[in-house]
């Protein structure tokens, strides 16, 4: 996968670190909202093992307001310019084509969007770079999303549909295939049901255009853990790690996590459990 100035060979499972900038985020909300504590954790995360880091400027959880978009540019490019000589790739969370343009300039490699590019001038804004792009699902938005019950009536069947007509409308715009990655996006407009269906059945959530593409699984300390496990965001780490093996066996070429020092330890124990099994 091209990625702006890096090439992925997915040899094994990516680890995306998250760096919220924000003061509302569900699980880490207000921690890094400071400039120089957002630069510390992302030293923290390149320390323990980090492969990506997905910097967000606005709060895509369940019920959470829009961000000016000055507010978000605020937040967001400062980091980008700082962190784009530090030796991996950088990648922003938006949906706003706008934001999308500053720190594609600043020197962002991948561009993560939860509208899957729908917004008006979103493809625009990025198909003539070299970025990668993750192409995401969700039903509804953020404010309404997971308000009464989604409801699918093959809830794999209907999000590779939706990322099959994504890819599909990207790669007619210009955008090689070789610079996508899709999400199902877990918890965004999907129920604890919901949620396992596509993780029991990941592989078959992915467009095939040739090859399938990349998935990334962006599952780390949401509510389908708390469902199994009883425990608030910042006590499922455990469950977040178990999460990323599960997703990692599945054939998840990104995995997006809070906690990357503990999720490098589970995965590595998986492929080398793996590499046994290859080797016979």
């Amino acid at each position: 996968m091209q990625c702006g100035r890096f090439t992925f060979t997915f040899e094994r499972p990516l680890v995306m670190g998250i760096l919220n900038v924000t003061p509302d985020s569900f699980s880490d909300g207000g921690l890094y909202a400071e400039p120089s504590k957002a630069r510390r954790q992302a030293e923290l995360m390149l320390v323990e093992g980090a492969d990506i880091i997905d910097i967000g400027g606005e709060s895509t959880r369940p019920g959470a307001p829009p961000v000016p978009l000055e507010d978000e540019l605020d937040r967001v490019i400062p980091l980008v310019k700082e962190l784009s000589d530090a030796g991996i790739p950088v990648s922003v969370d938006t949906y706003k084509p706008e934001v999308m343009r500053h720190a594609l300039a600043a020197g962002a490699d991948l561009i993560n969007d939860i509208w899957g590019f729908r917004m008006p001038g979103a493809i625009e804004a990025v198909k003539d770079s070299q970025c990668g792009l993750c192409v995401m699902h969700m039903l509804g938005e953020p404010q309404t999303m997971q308000a009464g019950e989604p409801a699918y009536a093959d809830v794999v069947a209907e999000i590779r549909a939706f990322l099959d007509e994504r890819v599909n409308t990207l790669m007619g715009a210009g955008v090689a295939k070789n610079r996508i990655c899709v999400d199902p996006g877990f918890g965004f407009g999907k129920t604890v049901e919901h949620n396992y269906a596509l993780l029991a059945h990941l592989p078959e959530t992915a467009p095939i255009v040739g090859t399938p593409l990349p998935i990334l699984a962006g599952m780390s300390r949401k509510s389908m853990l708390g469902a199994v496990v009883q425990r608030p965001p910042q006590q499922r780490v455990v469950a977040s790690v178990a999460a990323a093996v599960c997703a990692a066996e599945r054939g998840a070429a990104i995995i997006r996590v809070h906690d990357v020092e503990q999720t490098v330890q589970g995965l590595q124990v998986w492929a080398a459990m793996r590499d046994a099994a290859l080797r016979g």
